[in-house]
C-alpha cells in the first residue's frame, strides 16, 4: 500500500463505505494516513491537498486540469466527458447542477476520506446519481487522536499552509466513541504563466459518533478560490478568471454487520457560488457570467442477507435550483430528482470457487425529463487463489446541466441547446483479476454506447463553443497491476481507448471533451524507501492523445512526472521534510485543447505531526 504523508511502511486503506459493494471488515487505522492509494505522490506542489489532488494520476481516471488540477480539473472516465463522472461520500452523490466543471468542487479535506474507489459499469449503475461513465466514491474516515500542521513555499511566489486536529473522548459505557476533527488550509501563488495567479482557502470541522458496529458523522465545509489562466475555457486568447465560494454540509449515518450487510442515510445541502471573467482586464466583457446553485438531497442504501439471496437496494432524492446572470434562456432554473435501484444477489459455491450472480434495474425521473428504468446483470466467479473472472451488461442515464440548457442558443462565448435530452450509456463489459508472486493485476475490456451524450463543440468561423448531442461508440481495455512489499510499492496502468462518434447534421470541426481522450496511456506511481529516513516517490503518466486541431501547441504525445523526495530525522519523531517537484520535464503539452499547459514547479514544506 502506498505510503501517503511521510510513512516509511504501507499502511491498511478501509473500502469505500458509500459503496453497495463494500467491505465491512473492521481495520484499524494508522495514525498517519494515506489520502490515494493508487498514486504517490499524496500533496500537490503549489497549493494544499483537495479530494482531486489523489486522481490526477489514478490509473482509471484521466484528470484533465486548468492551471493546476486543485484551480480547475475536469474529470474523465473510461473515456467519457467532465459530465459522465460523479463524486460520492458516504451514501451521498455529490452534485452540481450549473456544469460539470464544478463537480469536483468538494470543501472536505482529505484526511477526513477514506481512499477514492472508482466505481465503473454495473457498480456506477447502481451506486452512481447521474453519471454515465463512473463515479468517484469515498468513505468518512474514523476519527483518530492526532494531529498535523504543514507548511510549503516554492517559485513563482507559491507558498501553503495547513493545520489538521483530531480529538477523540472517551468511550461511553455502552461503548459509544464521540470524536470531533477540523481543518484549516490556505495558499497562493503568482502562477507558472503570467496571470495564472491563485488564492486558495478552506475550513473543514466534523462531529462523529462511532460504535462498534456504527458510524455517524456531521460535517460542515466552506472552500473559497480565486484563480486565472489564459484560455481557460475559450480559445480566443484572453486571460481568463474564477471565482468560486463553496459550502457543504452533510451528516450521515452508516449501519453494518460482521456479514457484510449494511445501509446508510445521508442528506446534504451544497451552495456554490461562481463569478467568471472572460476578460479579466474588463470585468464583464462580453457577458457578466454570475451563478449560484443550491442543492438538497436524502438518500439511502443498504444490503442485506436472506436465506440464500441478498438484496442490494438504493434510493436518492435531490432538487437543485440556479440563479444566473448568463443562463436565463432554456425552460426551467430548477428541478428534481429520483433514482431508485434493486439488485438481487444469488450467491453459490461451487467446484470451480463462489458465484455471484446479479440481476436488477435502476429508475431515474425528473419532473422536467422523461423517466427511465435501466437493467444490469453481471456474473463473477471467485477462485480459491482470490483470482476472479466477470462479465456483466448494464445501461445508465443523465440528463444534461444549465449551462448546457440555459445558454444562449445563438449568441454569446457558450451556446446551448434547450432542446438536450436525457442521455444513455450502455456497457458491456468482462474482466479477470489474477494474484501470483506478489502481484494483483486487474484486467477489463469493454463496450460503451452512449446515446446523446453532450458535447461541447467548435466549429471554423464561430466564436463560441457550443452544446451538440452526440452517440459514441468506445471500444476501451484498461490493465492495473499492484506489487506492494517492505522496500518499494509500484502501482502500473495502461488503458487503450478507441472511438468513433456521429454528431448528426450539427457543424462540428473539433471536440473539446468527447474527443479529447488518450488513445493510449500508460501511468507508473512508484514509492522507494531508500532507508536513513529518505523516501523518494514518483509519479509517471505517458499518452498518445486523440488529433485535435484546436491543440495548437506540445502535439499529440506527452510524458508527464510528479516528483517527491521525502526525510524523516530518524532522532525527531513526526518531523518531516520534502522537496517535490511537478512538471518534472517542463511538458507543455495541453491537456484540454487550447488551454495552455503550467509550466514545471518547485516546492520545499517541513510538516510535523503528533
Amino acid at each position: 500500500m502506498l505510503t501517503g504523508i511521510g510513512l516509511r511502511c504501507g499502511l491498511a486503506v478501509m473500502g469505500v463505505v458509500g459503496s453497495l459493494r463494500a467491505d465491512d471488515a473492521a481495520y484499524a487505522l494508522p495514525k498517519y494516513v494515506v489520502f490515494s492509494a493508487q498514486v504517490a505522490n499524496q500533496t500537490p506542489v503549489s497549493t494544499f491537498a483537495m479530494p482531486v489532488s489523489g486522481l490526477r494520476f489514478e490509473p482509471r481516471v484521466d484528470v484533465q486540469e486548468r492551471n493546476l488540477a486543485e484551480g480547475q480539473a475536469d474529470v474523465a472516465i473510461r473515456g467519457g466527458v467532465f459530465e459522465n463522472t460523479g463524486f460520492k461520500i458516504g451514501a451521498v452523490a455529490l452534485f452540481d447542477p450549473q456544469t460539470g466543471h464544478y463537480f469536483a468542487e468538494i470543501p472536505v479535506a482529505p484526511a477526513m476520506l477514506q481512499s477514492p474507489k472508482v466505481l465503473t459499469g454495473a457498480q456506477n449503475a447502481v451506486a452512481g446519481f447521474n453519471a454515465g461513465v463512473g463515479t468517484i466514491a469515498y468513505g468518512w474516515r474514523p476519527i483518530e487522536q492526532r494531529g498535523e500542521a504543514a507548511l510549503a513555499a516554492g517559485d513563482y511566489a507559491s507558498n501553503r499552509q495547513s493545520l489538521y486536529q483530531g480529538v477523540v473522548a472517551p468511550a461511553t459505557p455502552a461503548g459509544l466513541t464521540l470524536a470531533a476533527d477540523a481543518e484549516l488550509s490556505r495558499s497562493e501563488s503568482d502562477g507558472s504563466v503570467p496571470f495564472g495567479d491563485h488564492h486558495f482557502e478552506r475550513a473543514a470541522g466534523r462531529l462523529q459518533l462511532r460504535g462498534a458496529q456504527s458510524q455517524t458523522d456531521f460535517f460542515a465545509g466552506w472552500q473559497r478560490k480565486f484563480f486565472g489562466w489564459p484560455n481557460l475555457y475559450t480559445p480566443f486568447g484572453f486571460n481568463e478568471t474564477e471565482d468560486l465560494r463553496t459550502d457543504l454540509y452533510v451528516v450521515n449515518h452508516r449501519a453494518w454487520s460482521s456479514g457484510g450487510d449494511f445501509w446508510q442515510l445521508g442528506a446534504y445541502y451544497r451552495r456554490n457560488y461562481d463569478d467568471y471573467e472572460f476578460n479579466r482586464v474588463v470585468p464583464g466583457a462580453s457577458n457578466p457570467f454570475q451563478h449560484t446553485t443550491r442543492v438538497r438531497s436524502v438518500s439511502l442504501e443498504g444490503r442485506h442477507t436472506f436465506a440464500g439471496w441478498a438484496l442490494a437496494a438504493s434510493a436518492q432524492a435531490m432538487h437543485d435550483s440556479l440563479e444566473s446572470t448568463a443562463l436565463t434562456f432554456g425552460r426551467f432554473r430548477n428541478r428534481s430528482y429520483l433514482k431508485l435501484a434493486a439488485v438481487p444477489e444469488f450467491n453459490r459455491e461451487t467446484s470451480a470457487g463462489r458465484l455471484l450472480l446479479r440481476a436488477g434495474a435502476t429508475y431515474d425521473d425528473t419532473n422536467r425529463d422523461p423517466s427511465a428504468i435501466s437493467p444490469l446483470v453481471s456474473a463473477a466467479l471467485t477462485r480459491p487463489d482470490g483470482s476472479r473472472l466477470y462479465a456483466e451488461y448494464s445501461e445508465s442515464t443523465q440528463v444534461p446541466t444549465y449551462t448546457a440548457l440555459n445558454s444562449n442558443p445563438t449568441a454569446g462565448l457558450f451556446r446551448g441547446n434547450p432542446n438536450l435530452g436525457r442521455g444513455t450509456s450502455r456497457n458491456l463489459e468482462a474482466g479477470v483479476t489474477v494474484k501470483a508472486d506478489g502481484w494483483t493485476v486487474e484486467s477489463a475490456a469493454f463496450y460503451r454506447w452512449d446515446d446523446a451524450l453532450t458535447d461541447w463543440t467548435f466549429a471554423r468561423g464561430v466564436t463560441a463553443r457550443t452544446a451538440n448531442p452526440v452517440d459514441i461508440g468506445t471500444f476501451g481495455l484498461e490493465v492495473v497491476a499492484t506489487r506492494r512489499s517492505p522496500r518499494y510499492d509500484l502501482v502500473l496502468g495502461y488503458t487503450w481507448l478507441d472511438k468513433s462518434a456521429d454528431y448528426g447534421s450539427a457543424n462540428v470541426d473539433a471536440s473539446f471533451y468527447a474527443l479529447n481522450f488518450a488513445r493510449h496511456r500508460l501511468t507508473a506511481a512508484v514509492v522507494l524507501r531508500l532507508g536513513a529516513g529518505f523516501e523518494l516517490r514518483l509519479d509517471n503518466e505517458y499518452r498518445v492523445q486523440e488529433k485535435n486541431f484546436l491543440r495548437t501547441i506540445g502535439g499529440d504525445q506527452a510524458f508527464l512526472s510528479a516528483l517527491g523526495l521525502h526525510y524523516l530525522p530518524p532522532g525527531v519523531s513526526g518531523l518531516e521534510f520534502s522537496l517535490l517537484v511537478d512538471n518534472l520535464w517542463d511538458s507543455d503539452f495541453q491537456e484540454v485543447p487550447a488551454v495552455p499547459a503550467a509550466r514545471r514547479q518547485f516546492s520545499a514544506g517541513a510538516a510535523y505531526r503528533w
